[in-house]
């Protein structure tokens, strides 16, 4: 071989420059094929459905559970998406925000389209919240779902009353230090807004904001106590309490379970967003975009629509809800009538067809200041 001209040298250099960014990728790519990152909900965090998955794969899965879609969202916005590889939250979110905001990569329909046609009716191809706004883009996967009011002792409170009186129920000072409230920032808004006779998901005037705010000082300083799930469910059982404000079969069907079918989820019969009394939620998990998107992302989302995997799902430690699979024979039949029961099967569609799906609040951060500051003045 002659000697090296400055040409050749220059053209190895180059080539070697090229060669060192695909070189490093590919190690990085080959680095994330046993590992997987998920930012959800509570329940696919749980090891029920993590450890199946992570023994046929030999696969590192980590899973972090959050209680509000915002915060999440905000994770990635603040540049997590580098650390994520799958976000699971409530259905607009990925339809009106993080598809438009690239926070997320669409699904290949002709893989995941399939699935939709086992689900239940609602979730037939092509399903609104899982499609972009354009319907071109597959933006992620329907699982659980269920409607979300809230919840009464019916030994104090009828089923039949609640559901007639309705957010109401709140505004009787006769039942002041008889309820408690969850502890869910963006519910708790929705529900404000629908006690005072408001939609809560259009924009609002300053006369809506100062019923919210009459509404929500007395809501606060009217409730016995302030917690989580269990809190709320051992004080309906113990009696501490008769009813909870912001609550549904994800938030009571553990206690039903439990064996105190008397605590139910209530869905009101009307109310102000075109007549609709309640609001549901539907889960969406979506792929991130994360410039290494770990190829176990999709492989978990086809995982997770097995019959007997969504049934894991549905029964997941911590809450228990109805799951979009449930249209499959083959998962249905796995339910047993208890597990049936506790999700209040019995009521699901019709409290669904009277709940309007969730949305977001186009002024969420004022009325969230307000409620917050209502919050405070309880002492």
């Amino acid at each position: 071989m002659g000697p090296m001209s400055r040409r050749n040298m220059l053209q190895m250099m180059g080539a070697a420059a090229f060669v060192g960014p695909l070189l490093s990728a590919s190690r990085a790519f080959a680095a994330r094929e046993g590992e997987l990152n998920i930012l959800c909900w509570e329940g696919y965090n749980s090891a029920q459905v993590l450890d199946p998955f992570r023994a046929a794969k030999s696969a590192t899965v980590k899973a972090e559970s959050l209680t509000n879609d915002p915060t999440m969202i905000n994770r990635l916005r603040a540049g997590e998406t580098a650390v994520w590889d799958l976000i699971n939250v409530n259905n607009p979110w990925a339809r009106k925000v993080m598809a438009p905001a690239g926070l997320i990569k669409p699904l290949p329909r002709e893989t995941f389209e399939p699935y939709f046609d086992k689900m239940l009716p609602e979730f037939k191809a092509p399903y609104r919240w899982a499609m972009s706004d354009d319907g071109k883009d597959l933006l992620g996967m329907a699982q659980r779902f269920g409607p979300y009011s809230f919840v009464v002792n019916t030994d104090k409170i009828s089923r039949a009353t609640a559901e007639e009186q309705g957010w109401n129920l709140f505004n009787d000072p006769s039942l002041a230090g008889k309820y408690g409230i969850l502890e869910s920032d963006d519910w708790n808004v929705f529900d404000i807004f629908l006690t005072a006779g408001i939609n809560p998901f259009v924009e609002h005037t300053d006369a809506d904001f100062k019923a919210f705010e009459e509404t929500a000082v007395r809501i606060f300083k009217g409730a016995k106590m302030i917690g989580d799930i269990a809190t709320m469910n051992q004080a309906l059982i113990s009696g501490e309490i008769d009813l909870h404000f912001t609550g549904g079969t994800y938030s009571v069907s553990p206690a039903r379970a439990d064996g105190y079918p008397n605590l139910r989820a209530i869905t009101p019969l009307k109310g102000p967003i075109d007549g609709k009394g309640g609001v549901s939620w539907i889960e969406i998990t979506s792929t991130v975009n994360n410039p290494q998107l770990s190829p176990l992302a999709t492989q978990f989302l086809e995982y997770v629509q097995d019959p007997e995997v969504a049934h894991t799902v549905a029964f997941a430690e911590g809450t228990f809800n109805p799951v979009a699979q449930m249209g499959n024979k083959a998962c249905f039949d796995l339910f047993t009538k208890d597990e049936l029961d506790a999700i209040q099967w019995d009521s699901v569609e019709e409290e669904m067809a009277r709940s309007a799906e969730y949305d977001i609040v186009p002024d969420y951060d004022k009325a969230l200041e307000i409620m917050l500051g209502a919050k405070r003045q309880r002492g």
